[in-house]
């Protein structure tokens, strides 16, 4: 009787491994649970640093280009002379200076580019030659995008459209407004014409 008595009390009823596995369980439950916010917290820290980073190179770029903007008109592969700086809401086209030539290649030091909105991705395209010359494969600049849209400024007035001509070749300034799908709205004011430096950017969320 005692020998029975000292088994049944170092023993554990099932009442007692029921609660242990019920206690185990939501612990595990809340491990599982944590562990998967933390995932998805840093997809969504990585997805808002890519955003920043890429809206930095874009206002970067835009910026060299823009700065260095020159009048020079160019030819299209039909001959047609074109002027050196177009654009409307949807995109631009300019004649850029400061095109670097390291490996001393028979070109010159004048780059023609283009933006376009493609697909919800802004595309810069650069072309190897002024005239004539097909374009380079285009770099993606900016990804997920609803819209976009360029205004440019002259003698203190906007305008969506923009066709240089002999007396006004290029704009003052110009404005990018770019709006994603999740609704954050960017916009970014450039100088045309003044020799590279950093330009400003506003970001609010619509």
């Amino acid at each position: 009787m005692i020998r029975a008595a000292r088994a049944r009390e170092e023993g554990f009823t099932l009442v007692e491994v029921m609660v242990a596995l019920l206690i185990f369980s939501m612990l595990a439950v809340a491990g599982v649970a944590i562990l998967s916010f933390s995932v998805r917290a840093g997809a969504v820290s990585a997805a808002r640093l890519d955003q920043a980073a890429a809206l930095q190179r874009t206002v970067a770029v835009l910026s060299a280009d823009l700065a260095q903007a020159v009048d020079r008109p160019w030819r299209d592969e039909g001959g047609m002379t074109r002027p050196a700086f177009t654009g409307d809401g949807a995109g631009m086209t300019l004649v850029r200076g400061g095109w670097s030539n390291l490996d001393g290649a028979p070109r010159p030091s004048l780059q023609r580019v283009a933006y376009v909105l493609n697909g919800g991705a802004l595309q810069r395209t650069a072309y190897p030659f002024l005239d004539g010359a097909a374009p380079l494969p285009a770099a993606v600049l900016m990804t997920d995008l609803k819209s976009l849209r360029f205004r440019f400024r002259h003698d203190g007035a906007w305008s969506d459209v923009w066709q240089g001509g002999p007396d006004q070749p290029l704009p003052d300034a110009a404005e990018l407004l770019v709006v994603r799908r999740d609704g954050v709205t960017y916009r970014a004011l450039l100088a045309v014409g003044t020799g590279y430096r950093p330009a400003g950017v506003s970001t609010r969320v619509s």
